[in-house]
């Protein structure tokens, strides 16, 4: 504003004006914000309310009839739509099943190697520091002697390898989970994928069975 009272404007006119001007402007941006957006809409698009599919209906988990199965899991050997804390939500789904399978690997490992001991299988020959040992008294017994050390070592050494693998599935590779091309029996080789369905099932059932 010229503040010059030569042009004949009172200097209080002068800000009464700009006052009421900046208290309309913030009227108008205030209503402005409020006001219904307008949409231009792509009829070529827009979907015919006659042809419009009706939603899918939820479909519940055959493991937990009162839960409503995980979409994530669809597709995959062995789903029961069981994902009672929804981890398939917020993690990829092809990690959680090459966790899964690999923990269960493991597991069955363990179980093998629980009752072999128990039952008298021993290495030959046998360390000092093995000898009277059971499965249960065995892990305090191999902390002491150093043998559960290497295992740890061992096994850390592997996890950061596989680790490459799962990174790479994630990524797009193509390798489906816990899919290492380890069958020396051939158990799958030239078989239907429905059969390879069921080893990969009977191989989860065994799995989860072990971790428990």
């Amino acid at each position: 504003f010229n503040l010059d009272q030569s042009e004949g404007v009172p200097y209080f006119l002068l800000i009464e004006n700009s006052m009421k001007l900046a208290i309309l402007t913030s009227i108008f941006a205030s209503a402005a914000a409020f006001a219904p957006t307008s949409v231009k809409v792509n009829r070529g698009l827009a979907l015919n309310a006659d042809a419009a599919e009706a939603p899918e209906e939820l479909k519940m988990s055959e493991a937990l009839p009162f839960m409503v199965s995980p979409p994530n899991l669809e597709g995959y050997a062995g789903n029961v739509g069981f994902d009672p804390f929804r981890f398939s939500d917020f993690a990829p789904m092809d990690f959680l099943r090459e966790a899964e399978l690999k923990h269960g690997r493991i597991c069955m490992l363990a179980w093998v190697g629980f009752v072999s001991v128990d039952l008298g299988a021993r290495i030959w020959p046998l360390p000092e520091a093995y000898a009277g040992l059971t499965s249960v008294t065995a892990h305090d017994a191999l902390v002491v002697q150093g043998g559960m050390g290497q295992i740890l070592l061992w096994t850390g050494l592997l996890e950061v390898l596989s680790s490459i693998a799962v990174i790479q599935m994630l990524e797009g590779s193509g390798r489906k989970p816990g899919d290492f091309g380890f069958d020396p029996l051939g158990i799958c080789k030239d078989k239907s994928d429905e059969e390879k369905v069921r080893w990969q099932v009977r191989e989860l059932k065994n799995g989860r069975l072990a971790m428990i």
